[in-house]
């Protein structure tokens, strides 16, 4: 437990604001350069990639003999903004068994256990190798674990240590990210024989979309997917028609949903007004067979955990869609993107101990 409260305090006290989200954020580089130095502290294999400049990522590796599975650990270095976070979000403020502080729930924690696990996994020289790979961007665009991905990294199995209240996550909605631009003709409000309305010509599409909402289909574990309205704008002025509208809209789909899909049905929300469409960012859902083997194995470590669904979306859609067996797996707690948020450190430690106890059976 000291060893999860060290580490863990250390990690959340680097501030690494995502710069994409937040205008100057601090990004990755100082936790990088920590994460790097305390691996090879421990003897262990450290890689940093940094495609896009200030926005590295470390992989970790405890080497196995030769001959084993390797086993794949992923977590994000990257937090969200600090918004009205009281006192010094980045000062770990221990309160019983939660710890405090920008990062701690999501997902400095699952990170932490991902190393102390990864340390543990290299005394017990085991045949397979164990990775961590601590990603940068993925509360944006994740450039971290693509580049990850791209260098070659691969694994028989991964778990995201995400937090997920110790339940193993199999399933997770993707989102589609689209922009309709609707145009009018501008002109002066006292000339309707030569204005034309923009706002009102997007209106049929909004009553469109929430009879799409209604009829969206569903998911055992999911839930049902949906859509919404985003973003709205339009007009200059009270005395003018508004030459162009603009609707953004976001739709979380289900697994076996895709892209082609929602833009199919994007275009039929515009039907026959003047307007054009455009997708601004994708990610796929995320699934695995509950009844999988690497499901089985990461539910019996954890002492038989649920498996379950989760809403948001994650990395682990990246680390599946490269064929890779994964499931999300890190501890509880609250606060995540909130101005209080703490994560449990027993759990975390809890958490250690299961992702060990996969490497030793797994990677043997």
């Amino acid at each position: 437990m000291d060893e999860t409260v060290e580490l863990l305090s250390r990690l959340v006290g680097l501030d690494s604001v995502n710069p994409a989200l937040v205008r100057g954020g601090a990004g990755e580089g100082a936790i990088a350069s920590f994460v790097a130095d305390w691996a090879a502290g421990c003897g262990l294999a450290v890689t940093r990639l940094e495609a896009v400049a200030g926005r590295p990522s470390v992989v970790v590796r405890a080497p196995g003999s030769g001959g084993g599975r390797t086993l794949l650990l992923c977590g994000h270095l990257d937090t969200v903004g600090v918004g009205g976070m009281a006192g010094d979000p980045f000062a770990a403020r221990v309160d019983g068994d939660r710890l405090h502080g920008r990062g701690a729930y999501d997902m400095k924690a699952g990170v932490a256990a991902a190393l102390l696990a990864c340390r543990a996994a290299a005394e017990l020289q085991l045949r397979g190798d164990v990775l961590v790979a601590c990603v940068a961007d993925e509360e944006h665009a994740s450039l971290g674990v693509q580049e990850v991905l791209a260098a070659g990294v691969r694994a028989d199995g991964a778990i995201v240590t995400e937090p997920t209240g110790g339940e193993v996550i199999v399933a997770h909605k993707g989102f589609v990210w689209s922009k309709l631009t609707f145009r009018g003709r501008a002109a002066h409000g006292s000339r309707p024989d030569e204005g034309a309305d923009a706002i009102v010509a997007a209106g049929p599409a909004l009553v469109r979309l929430a009879e799409l909402d209604a009829g969206l289909p569903s998911h055992a574990l999911l839930g049902r997917a949906s859509v919404h309205a985003s973003l709205i704008r339009g007009g200059v002025e009270l005395s003018s028609y508004p030459g162009e509208c603009v609707l953004s809209i976001e739709r979380r789909t289900l697994p076996g949903e895709t892209v082609a899909d929602v833009e199919a049905e994007v275009a039929a929300l515009i039907g026959s007004a003047d307007a054009s469409a455009r997708t601004l960012l994708a990610r796929e859902p995320f699934a695995i067979d509950p009844s999988h083997e690497f499901v089985r194995r990461v539910r019996g470590a954890a002492g038989e955990a649920p498996v379950a669904g989760a809403a948001y979306w994650t990395d682990a859609a990246f680390i599946a869609a490269a064929g890779i067996p994964t499931v999300l797996y890190g501890p509880g707690g609250d606060g995540a993107h909130a101005d209080v948020e703490w994560v449990s450190l027993s759990d975390t430690a809890a958490v250690t101990r299961t992702l060990v106890a996969v490497a030793q059976e797994f990677c043997a």
